[in-house]
């Protein structure tokens, strides 16, 4: 597999069989290192033919349970385990991983922003473009995991996105029902800059994840991530086996992520009060937080209301919060 046009270079041959452990080199020229070229993480592991799957975490680098579960993923699994082809970028945008945040220190670049990329941009754009132009069309199936980073805590979920005429693709179906977190969250779209959209534009299959958030991990959404990896791979007929202490799956249930309706903003600057906690059902006109006034404290808190109905799937973990800031987002049931 050959980079046509990046300049995004790897230094393990992504083509050969076996297990090939070494990072595709960004080209970082600044006045500490002319020449110099940043390392972002990638396992190739190749048995035969077979299905094709890349695996991306670190998408934003704050959202450590996807780069924990790919990285223990590339420790354990051994080629002859499988059967086709597993590319793991457990950093995807590098810069932003090593620095725990959720753009590049570089050049404050979003990831999941960015695609398609520009080969000649900055760093984030030069990995989003190899992402999309160099590396999916080589692959059948696209899983990238993500969570609520340091701001949000989501309740762990898998994510699909509806094909044009509303349904969803019978084989990424499977595969959330095999990965068998608590929630699927069926999207209608997303942005065209989103690695969702730079997928269907590759023709790859899709699956995504939001676990958990606020900066950390827990032992249940690393299990829950670790597992339903393995899971989702045996289902695409990838791994032959599970080892024998992952279980059964339980099926999601299927929930609707709509648009702006779905999601509550800080209107205005100051402390916010969660009124909700997570797995709540809400309806329209519910009041969702308050904002209190410190430094104005004979000042009456401003309340923040949802304006669709559904259960609280995400909510803000810091509490200082400006305008605009997003507060909780719900997700409704999907009726099919």
């Amino acid at each position: 597999m050959q980079f046509a046009r990046s300049k995004i270079t790897p230094d393990i041959d992504l083509t050969a069989q076996g297990k090939e452990i070494g990072c595709l080199r960004i080209p970082h020229s600044v006045h500490r290192s002319a020449y110099g070229w940043l390392p972002m993480p990638a396992v190739s592991i190749r048995h035969g033919d077979g299905p094709r799957v890349l695996i991306m975490a670190g998408n934003h680098g704050d959202e450590y349970e996807g780069q924990i579960a790919v990285s223990r993923l590339a420790r354990e699994l051994q080629h002859d385990e499988i059967h086709g082809h597993l590319l793991l970028l457990p950093m995807s945008n590098f810069p932003a991983a090593k620095a725990g945040r959720r753009t590049s220190p570089i050049d404050e670049g979003n990831l999941n922003r960015s695609f398609p990329g520009d080969p000649e941009g900055t760093p984030t754009a030069m990995i989003a473009h190899m992402i999309e132009e160099e590396l999916l069309p080589h692959f059948d199936l696209l899983i990238d995991l993500h969570s609520g980073g340091s701001s949000l805590y989501y309740l762990p979920a898998t994510q699909v996105l509806l094909q044009p005429d509303g349904s969803i693709n019978p084989v990424e179906k499977t595969l959330a029902n095999a990965y068998g977190a608590p929630f699927n969250h069926v999207m209608r779209e997303e942005g065209k800059d989103h690695s969702a959209e730079a997928a269907r534009r590759q023709g790859a299959l899709l699956l995504c994840s939001e676990f958990g958030g606020a900066g950390t991990v827990t032992p249940e959404t690393l299990r829950i991530c670790e597992h339903g990896l393995r899971r989702a791979l045996h289902a695409f007929n990838l791994i032959e086996h599970l080892p024998d202490y992952i279980d059964a799956p339980t099926p999601p249930r299927y929930l609707e992520i709509k648009g702006q309706e779905h999601y509550v903003y800080a209107p205005e600057e100051g402390l916010y009060e969660p009124l909700v906690t997570l797995g709540d059902e809400v309806s329209a006109g519910d009041v969702a937080a308050a904002i209190h006034f410190p430094a104005s404290p004979a000042r009456e808190p401003v309340l923040a209301y949802f304006t669709g109905e559904g259960v609280v799937v995400c909510k803000r973990i810091p509490t200082q919060s400006q305008r605009g800031d997003c507060l909780f987002h719900l997700a409704s049931e999907w009726p099919a």
